[in-house]
């Protein structure tokens, strides 16, 4: 026995919101493991050998900024 029609029609769902969420989700990720990293370093330099807190604050902003500059967004990609 065949069933009823569906209204169902592939590919035209407005996916706006799904697609936000996603990006969403990437930059929290992205970003947030960037400064669990940088303090991660910097608590281990600080505590953990003899560098000490200067050592420790100065490698973690620098992880920090390189993390910056390399994690930016460089704009939409052509596809």
């Amino acid at each position: 026995m065949a069933g009823k029609a569906s209204q169902y029609h592939r590919g035209d769902m407005d996916i706006h919101e799904q697609v936000s969420t996603f990006h969403l989700v990437m930059n929290i990720t992205k970003w947030g493991s960037l400064v669990i990293a940088a303090v991660l370093i910097t608590l281990v330099l600080w505590f953990c050998t003899s560098a000490g807190f200067l050592a420790g604050a100065i490698t973690g902003l620098v992880v920090l900024g390189l993390g910056t500059v390399l994690l930016r967004s460089r704009g939409e990609a052509e596809h």
